[in-house]
């Protein structure tokens, strides 16, 4: 084990880089080889650093997710929403209650095998529990999205359509799991039952606001880009706006990647033609980096024994997310008027989940102190097996969507 934090992540970078290569080579996508190296890495496995080292470590997360909202809202121009129109809202509604429908009917059915609570009911144990887990696995991981969608160097409407269906994904999630949180306590007997303020107020002020503090940093960032006149200041500039943003959000508990996002739409869509590009720009020279690091990191939180445990759970729970993102897009398609490569491959892109997942399983153990565990466990189960399937997943839609310009280069 590593004592020294700079040694453990001067070696995570260049082997989880060369993991990327190797993935590559065998036509993975690089972040595949990332989270496998850092599975390896792991204090399950070879044990490179503590789990209590590893959880200090949780801030370069949180500003590689920074920097991954930003490049995700300012990969969506507003002229190619317009061209969406409000298809994109069916398709987002549509996956996500389909997940969570499937995921709940799933554990509920299965609860009494693969939960094994003493005194169980299915209305008053199996059901809420669910109901919580199906909620919790509903949103996806914009930053497995990015990461593919950037090393195909892929565009088109299906990239487009993901997109923005992945930054909607996360704020419908937080309001459903608010919802199903207050449906769950009162059926388990919890204190305090369901307030529509608690599930609805709360949730919604709180996307109100990180939207608003990643409008008006936005707009700061703008001013800002257009007094600077080289990369380099444009660069520290770019960083200096996402560090603050992550700040604020930090210290009043809000969403850092929806702020970012949001940041991010704002300059892209408000800046002006002449420096449309200029502040993306400048991050994706860094993106390389940023990705390993944060991939690596991901991997690393890999625990052999939530796999022993959970195992069944989880796989249940990846089979009926994914049932329901791919049912709910087929069956919504139409009524959004998505192109046929929407409907045959958005399900298939759908797959990532990580960091809005766990924060809110670990949000539902504080809020069932007795159960919290088992919720814990499965999710987390649930999470790691995403993590290995959905980058290939996701890079396999965008290629057979036709989307890919790297796959198109390399072409005979």
């Amino acid at each position: 084990m590593i004592k020294e934090p700079l040694l453990a992540i001067g070696i995570m970078v260049p082997v989880g880089l060369l993991g990327g290569l190797l993935a590559n080579k065998l036509k993975f996508p690089r972040i595949t080889g990332y989270i496998i190296i850092g599975v390896l890495l792991s204090p399950s496995i070879l044990n490179l650093v503590s789990k209590a080292t590893l959880e200090s470590w949780d801030i370069i997360s949180t500003v590689v997710l920074a920097i991954i909202g930003y490049a995700i809202g300012g990969s969506l121009r507003m002229e190619s929403i317009k061209k969406l129109g409000g298809g994109v809202a069916w398709l987002t509604l549509a996956e996500t209650l389909g997940a969570l429908a499937i995921v709940t009917l799933i554990v509920t059915l299965t609860g009494s095998l693969t939960l094994s609570i003493p005194n169980a009911s299915p209305l008053h144990t199996y059901l809420p529990l669910a109901l919580v887990i199906g909620a919790a696995v509903c949103p996806a991981a914009p930053a497995v999205t990015l990461a593919v969608i950037r090393e195909l160097k892929a565009r088109g409407p299906l990239t487009t359509t993901l997109l923005a269906v992945v930054a909607l994904d996360d704020a419908l999630g937080v309001i459903l799991f608010a919802i199903t949180l207050g449906i769950a306590k009162p059926l388990l007997g919890e204190a305090g039952g369901a307030s529509l303020y608690g599930m609805l107020g709360i949730p919604a002020l709180e996307i109100l606001q990180s939207i608003g503090i990643g409008v008006a940093l936005g707009f700061a960032l703008i001013g800002m880009s257009r007094l600077v006149k080289s990369r380099a200041l444009l660069m520290a500039s770019v960083l200096g706006m996402l560090m603050l943003c992550v700040g604020l959000a930090e210290t009043l508990g809000i969403s850092v990647i929806l702020a970012c996002m949001a940041i991010g739409f704002v300059t892209r869509n408000r800046i002006g033609k002449n420096l449309e590009d200029e502040p993306f720009i400048v991050i994706e020279s860094i993106e390389d980096f940023a990705f390993a690091i944060f991939f690596v990191l991901a991997g690393m939180h890999f625990d052999l024994s939530v796999i022993k445990v959970s195992g069944i759970l989880a796989a249940l729970i990846f089979a009926g997310r994914f049932s329901g993102k791919y049912l709910g897009i087929r069956a919504s398609a139409r009524k959004a008027r998505a192109p046929d490569v929407v409907r045959k491959y958005l399900g298939f892109a759908l797959l990532p989940e990580a960091g809005v997942t766990i924060g809110l399983a670990l949000v539902a153990k504080d809020a069932f102190p007795e159960l919290g565990s088992l919720l814990v466990n499965g999710i987390l189960a649930s999470v790691i097996i995403n993590e290995l399937i959905a980058p290939p997943m996701t890079k396999y839609a965008i290629i057979k969507a036709g989307e890919a310009e790297e796959v198109a280069k390399q072409a005979p």
